[in-house]
């Protein structure tokens, strides 16, 4: 089950998911080589590792060796992030130039409530945008719906620090942005502000409006049972 996890032995074990698109689909924005070693290597290594890691904390649970049990939390944080977070971002990518990058025509309802909430559209992707160039070492930046009360909500801007994931209760990643230099610096080099002004010609408001309209769980739906 691609992206998902699978059931063997009783633990739950997880797969890269396939792109939605070509490895070479989001250039000249991000590269063909930057998405191949993204996805291919660095996505699958969190994949990987955390199934290690998910294997190895079964182990400690069966053996109730609580020392070994604590030791694989730290692992299973980073590496469960890791892979929640990709699977995330690389479906709010898309092709520029496509229908699914329009933000006014894909997005009407988000556009509103961020024009609502940060005065402008513009004044959005200028706050969004500093809090990704303001990340100190490797992190996430991420659009996040926060509910407030049980029938209503609000916009907030996050970044988190290396792979943590936004999993808070009540929250709903709408989208985010990959802040590690893996993600761009084969083709920008120390440019992060170039990458960051690039990204915002790939992202796909189609997804992003779903996740807007949707719930926790559906946001997080391929990957709830690691939840």
């Amino acid at each position: 089950m691609t992206g998902n996890a699978t059931t063997m032995s009783g633990l739950a074990t997880y797969t890269l998911p396939q792109l939605p698109y070509a490895y070479n689909a989001l250039e000249p924005y991000i590269s063909a080589q930057i998405m191949e070693l993204h996805h291919s290597k660095h996505h699958q290594t969190y994949v990987t590792n955390l199934n290690n890691a998910l294997q190895a904390h079964v182990a400690a649970i069966t053996s109730n060796d609580i020392p070994a049990q604590i030791a694989q939390q730290p692992a299973i944080k980073f590496n469960g992030g890791g892979h929640i977070n990709h699977s995330l971002f690389w479906k709010n990518l898309a092709p520029a130039d496509t229908p699914e990058t329009n933000h006014s025509e894909a997005a009407p309802l988000l556009v509103a409530e961020i024009e609502k909430t940060f005065g402008s559209f513009d004044g959005f992707k200028k706050a969004f945008s500093a809090a990704l160039l303001g990340i100190q070492g490797s992190g996430w930046g991420w659009l996040v719906k926060e509910s407030t009360s049980e029938n209503s909500s609000r916009l907030r801007i996050v970044t988190t620090k290396d792979q943590d994931p936004v999993v808070g209760s009540g929250e709903v990643p709408v989208f985010g942005v990959d802040m590690w230099e893996h993600a761009y610096y084969l083709q920008y080099l120390n440019g992060k502000a170039a990458y960051v002004e690039n990204i915002w010609k790939v992202i796909n408001w189609k997804t992003v409006e779903g996740r807007f309209q949707g719930s926790r769980e559906d946001a997080f739906a391929a990957l709830k049972a690691l939840l």
